[in-house]
């Protein structure tokens, strides 16, 4: 009894969780509908709601078929709601959908009470129907107490004891609606008649919105949306509840002896994460398993080792590994290639161990993962959340904070991290210490884009010959060059993805407009080192070298990766750049800018 009673309350204190907000455009539309009372109307709606998620909710603890099941039952559930809010926005298309629903009510009465045939109506089937479909697509907030449950029903399975307690909870949350619905449904019957002439104009609005409560919840941007919607602090009021109420009772009492991680649900792994883990080759681990993953808070960060934006977003990735490993966060990063020379598991497992990242690696030569997540761009970061839901993604450079503050709450709310609810959720992100390749890029000044060297996606070539494809040619360099124009000099292969160097003397030029101007290198067929001497302005760098040349420039091609070449220590201004390889076989690939 004691469990019941707590599922109850737990479920009325979601009224004040972001989680909550997704049902409103739902529960509260039928209001708007005359005809019908809260009795035919909304109490159907809810009890329907609340059955459904039920049984939903304890199916998931069960896995396998069960959980796909209810995927296609959510989805069916959501196409019904979206359904039913183009059906408040024309009235036409109401009556042709629920003409079957009409029959189905006057075949029911005239079969219980047939003096009441002719008058059925299908405002009951059509509410239950609703509550139903809106119970398979809710996901509520997991606090202390839901979590208890369904990872009571995890660790022993789905059980009559588990439905039923799920039942009360989302009669619970269902509690308050119906208050709301009660008071709206009075408020309309003593409205004068004036104001009621806007009921139409605000049905239309209301099916609207549930229409994109639907497609917003289909394409799983509702719990991103609400992620920084503030909700008063009821984890703490459901801690006391079960400290109060579950001595009472030994299926709680033993539940709330589980370690704080083990509060969620953990169905079978699926989504993209499940793609994650048939990568054929990993690096800084043999592989993981889906016990590895499965009810964590998981970051993915797709990287590639010769790509700048990747190299500078590293250092706040391995920070947040170390910082929040304890915690129960898991970094794990797919390695995608670019280049060809990429898909080199050693030449990972090098670049990995050189760039001080210690987490698991992922190899996706395949771009299995890649498609998985729908991804488009490097450097790419996706969270998960504990029940496999991608929560939040990023692209490219910036915005650390925010994505720290995700992680917080993320474990927050996969009852980890309980210390991210109070005064530590609002300190600022730690300070990243980076240098080299992988400090930020100097945005400000930064007036050069990234530029590929292979006819493949070559741009903005000058010159006094035509790049010749796939065969070697003598190229005469331009006398001058424009901003972001680029040529060549002396023998060369031009290919699809690089240019190599047929001899020694072959040079590059580059004007450009940076502070940081990077190229990816590789040394020739042979594997031999090239070496290779920079100037500015027909100068050597002096104190503007990068970090893979010295002051007068020089500088060696020993494996494939990017080369820092020029940081400008002073203003930042257009200057030209050349690159002479002194031996032959060098490939350039891409100049990119920092």
């Amino acid at each position: 009894m004691a469990s019941i009673l707590l599922a109850y309350l737990a479920g009325v204190l979601t009224i004040a969780a972001p989680c909550i907000l997704p049902l409103l455009p739902i529960v509260l539309a039928p209001a708007l509908t005359a005809g019908a009372g809260f009795r035919r109307r909304g109490l159907p709606l809810l009890l329907g709601l609340a059955a459904a998620f039920a049984v939903t909710a304890s199916l998931a603890a069960a896995g396998g078929w069960a959980v796909a099941a209810n995927q296609y039952g959510r989805a069916a559930g959501l196409a019904f709601v979206a359904l039913f809010g183009l059906a408040m926005m024309w009235p036409a298309l109401a009556a042709r959908l629920t003409a079957p629903l009409v029959a189905a009510g006057s075949r029911l009465a005239e079969r219980f009470s047939p003096a009441a045939a002719p008058g059925g109506d299908s405002t009951v089937v059509s509410s239950l129907a609703l509550g139903l479909a809106t119970g398979l697509t809710w996901a509520p907030c997991a606090g202390p107490i839901l979590g208890l449950i369904l990872s009571a029903a995890a660790l022993h399975g789905p059980g009559p004891g588990t439905t039923v307690a799920l039942f009360f909870y989302a009669l619970g949350a269902a509690t308050p609606l119906a208050v709301v619905m009660i008071g709206g449904d009075r408020l309309a019957r003593v409205l004068p008649p004036g104001v009621l002439r806007w009921a139409e104009g605000m049905r239309r609005v209301a099916g609207g919105a549930v229409v994109a409560t639907a497609v917003i919840s289909a394409a799983g941007l509702d719990t991103r949306l609400f992620l920084g919607v503030p909700a008063l602090p009821t984890d703490r009021v459901e801690r006391v509840l079960v400290k109060v109420l579950g001595a009472h009772d030994s299926g709680v009492a033993h539940a709330a002896t589980l370690p704080a991680t083990n509060l969620l649900p953990q169905p079978p792994l699926t989504g993209p994460l499940a793609d994650v883990l048939k990568a054929r080759a990993w690096v800084n681990t043999p592989g993981l398993a889906s016990g590895d993953l499965r009810g964590h808070v998981v970051l993915v960060n797709f990287w590639t080792y010769s790509c700048i934006n990747c190299l500078r977003t590293l250092p706040h990735v391995r920070q947040w590994a170390a910082q929040y490993k304890d915690q129960g966060l898991v970094v794990v990063g797919v390695h995608t290639p670019e280049f060809a020379f990429e898909r080199d598991v050693d030449n990972i497992t090098k670049a990995a161990a050189t760039l001080d990242v210690t987490y698991p690696v992922a190899v996706d030569n395949d771009y299995r993962i890649w498609r998985a997540f729908d991804n488009q761009a490097w450097p790419a970061l996706y969270l998960v959340n504990a029940d496999g839901r991608v929560i939040y993604q990023a692209f490219g450079e910036g915005d650390y904070d925010k994505t720290e503050r995700v992680i917080r709450k993320a474990l927050a709310d996969a009852q980890a991290m309980p210390a991210a609810q109070g005064p530590a959720a609002q300190r600022p992100a730690a300070q990243v210490k980076v240098e080299g390749t992988q400090a930020a890029a100097d945005l400000n000044d930064l007036g050069s884009p990234e530029t590929y060297v292979g006819y493949g996606e070559g741009q903005r070539y000058s010159g006094g010959d035509d790049i010749v494809a796939d065969a070697p040619a003598r190229y005469r360099p331009a006398g001058s060059l424009r901003l972001n124009r680029w040529t060549l000099g002396g023998d060369w292969t031009v290919g699809r993805e690089f240019a190599t160097a047929g001899q020694a003397g072959a040079r590059i030029a580059y004007r450009f407009h940076a502070r940081d101007l990077h190229l990816v290198l590789a040394p020739g067929a042979d594997g031999q080192p090239v070496r290779f001497r920079v100037r500015i302005d027909g100068a050597a760098p002096g104190a503007d070298h990068g970090t893979d040349v010295d002051a007068d420039g020089v500088g060696t091609v020993r494996a494939a990766k990017l080369y820092q070449l020029v940081r400008q220590a002073g203003p930042v201004a257009d200057h030209t750049f050349e690159i002479e390889f002194l031996d032959p076989g060098a490939r350039a690939y891409a100049f990119t800018f920092g």
